[in-house]
């Protein structure tokens, strides 16, 4: 599947390479407003939300319409979700740059450009259209590619988001030097959901790195569970999509983040939080992407 996609991807790439040349993309950049500080956003004591606007996955298709994604974003905003996180990937996931620059002209928190970068040419759109974060998917890269997309992320006012799915993964992750760090329960293989991964992994994710756990989060239970096994952050998207009011979906996730019972020693020293690290019990009828 994640093969699939990278060769629709690159075609997709050098389409808008051909329109847009790359010294005009990095002009367009230099007008883009100042980055917003991700880490501050993200580096308090409570588990933070980011939340998704997303119109469709490779393993549910269509999801929503979001006729109004910025709209969509101002009520995840209202309801306290710290960062917003925006699918631009248009075959699989209905998304765009559009999307992007409308939801950052319109929230004060920071924005996550999510796609499958596998140029550099994408670093410069994501910041061209507003973006403060750039997801990286260790899947879908090199390791010198991953390197290089890393400092050049970071060169140009990017944050970048590190995604690993198993223990190699994260092993090349850290060799990156990444400081922000994505467990995706979902295997991009076989796009099956495995909330067991971030526990697994957490444990071998250095001090000082901000940990967000991605995928399987159906509500606040879920969230919990990724918080006892050390998660700094959860990324949520189809439960919110799909449900009736975004708003306090997002606010209900934020109340349990906040719980004093996630404060204080994470699991033996910063960066972690104690407490219970099993998992909550699978929902076959509800598998958050």
């Amino acid at each position: 599947m994640l093969d699939d996609i990278l060769e629709g991807v690159r075609t997709d790439l050098a389409e808008r390479q051909k329109e847009t040349p790359l010294d005009r993309l990095k002009e367009a950049a230099t007008r883009a407003p100042s980055p917003r500080d991700v880490r501050g956003a993200l580096g308090g004591d409570e588990v933070s939300v980011i939340a998704e606007v997303k119109r469709a996955s490779p393993s549910k298709g269509a999801l929503a319409a979001i006729a109004d994604p910025a709209a969509l974003a101002g009520d995840y905003e209202a309801g306290g979700a710290r960062v917003i996180s925006v699918l631009t990937e248009p075959r699989r996931f209905g998304g765009s740059l559009e999307d992007l620059a409308a939801v950052r002209a319109t929230v004060q928190c920071p924005v996550l450009r999510k796609d499958f970068v596998v140029s550099s040419y994408q670093l410069w759109e994501a910041r061209a259209y507003g973006a403060d974060l750039v997801l990286l998917i260790v899947a879908a890269l090199s390791q010198n590619a991953l390197v290089s997309l890393v400092e050049r992320a970071e060169s140009i006012g990017l944050v970048p988001l590190v995604e690993v799915h198993t223990d190699e993964e994260l092993d090349r992750a850290l060799e990156a030097g990444v400081t922000l760090l994505g467990v995706n329960a979902r295997n991009l293989a076989t796009l099956e959901v495995d909330r067991t991964v971030f526990a697994r992994l957490a444990p071998r994710i250095p001090d000082g790195i901000i940990k967000i756990a991605e995928s399987g989060v159906r509500g606040p239970h879920d969230l919990l569970a990724y918080a006892a096994a050390g998660a700094d952050a959860v990324l949520v998207g189809e439960s919110l999509v799909t449900g009736r009011d975004p708003r306090s979906a997002v606010a209900d996730l934020v109340t349990a983040g906040a719980h004093p019972a996630l404060r204080g020693d994470r699991g033996g020293g910063p960066g972690r939080r104690g407490g219970d690290t099993r998992p909550a019990e699978p929902n076959p009828e509800q598998d958050e992407t």
